[in-house]
């Protein structure tokens, strides 16, 4: 029972990352030490689950899928995205930069606790990490897409935006800011509970993370220290997006407002910034404390 508290407590971590655009549940789940099994559970309901379900054997399918493992992370992560959603929407209302701040401190910390996973060191590996890197930019200074409820789009959003949720790294809540639903999704149909954005979305999700952990599984067996640096350097390209002190550039194409960009400045040395500056610094804390409680555990 403990060990299910434990893995419900750190779905909600999972859960949490992955409703702040720019960071990574798969990076959360990196560090709590529950990637590789997640990824393995998922991977998991192939022929051999089908074949345990239609032959009645319950406790086989439950054991060959890891099954109480994945509710107990699934319920973590439901809980979070249904409490969290609220508050950020808040948050990102009242005060932006300090719920930024919080998200650059966490995002900072984990470039070196995922890197140092990296068993190996050469030049297939920094290549990878400078690859990393420049897709991250390259993503971050991207503009974003105008917002879609079409049915196909998404349960396009939904594939894209699981699996990215599940790469460390990479988040699935920017990839929405990409797309274009963030709001929608995360935020509007979350709040209201619009199952006619919520379904067509949570499908889209589960058909491509089960599809995507399978791929994902083979990568990591055999070019493992290769992902990892692409992935490092996939967070440290994406700080520019949790940069805390960037006004939005809005352009007009004719009566409607699209976010083509930001415009970056440095904080002033005042109060806010202080507080920031202490928010940003309980955030790198709290990753460090989850990283020494993995290393406890293990």
């Amino acid at each position: 029972m403990n060990q299910y508290l434990a893995n419900f407590f750190k779905g909600i971590a999972v859960g949490t990352a992955n409703v702040i655009p720019g960071v990574s549940g798969g990076t959360i789940a990196l560090i709590t030490g529950i990637f590789e099994r997640l990824i393995n559970a998922l991977k998991s309901f192939n022929l051999t689950a089908l074949k345990l379900i239609f032959k009645g054997d319950i406790k086989g399918f439950i054991k060959h899928t890891d099954f109480w493992f994945l509710v107990s992370i699934g319920l973590g992560v439901i809980t979070a995205i249904l409490t969290i959603a609220k508050v950020f929407d808040f948050l990102f209302a009242q005060y932006p930069i300090y719920l930024w701040s919080f998200f650059f401190g966490m995002i900072l910390v984990s470039i070196y606790y995922v890197g140092i996973t990296i068993e190996k060191v050469n030049i297939k590996t920094i290549i990878a990490f400078i690859i990393g890197t420049a897709i991250a930019v390259y993503i971050a200074f991207g503009t974003p897409a105008k917002e879609n409820s079409n049915l196909i789009y998404l349960l396009i959003c939904g594939a894209v935006a699981t699996c990215s949720m599940i790469l460390p790294g990479l988040s699935g809540s920017f990839v929405l800011v990409l797309m274009g639903n963030y709001q929608l999704i995360m935020i509007d149909a979350v709040n209201d509970l619009n199952l006619k954005i919520l379904i067509p979305v949570a499908i889209g999700g589960v058909v491509g993370l089960l599809a995507f952990s399978h791929l994902l599984s083979w990568i990591f067996k055999n070019y493992r220290d290769i992902t990892i640096s692409v992935l490092t350097g996939f967070i440290l390209g994406s700080m520019p997006i949790i940069y805390p002190w960037k006004n939005e550039i809005i352009t007009y194409f004719g009566s409607e407002e699209k976010v083509t960009g930001y415009s970056y400045y440095f904080p002033e040395m005042n109060i806010e910034f202080a507080i920031a500056l202490v928010i940003l610094l309980i955030g790198a804390g709290i990753i460090i404390l989850t990283e020494k409680m993995a290393k406890n555990k293990a």
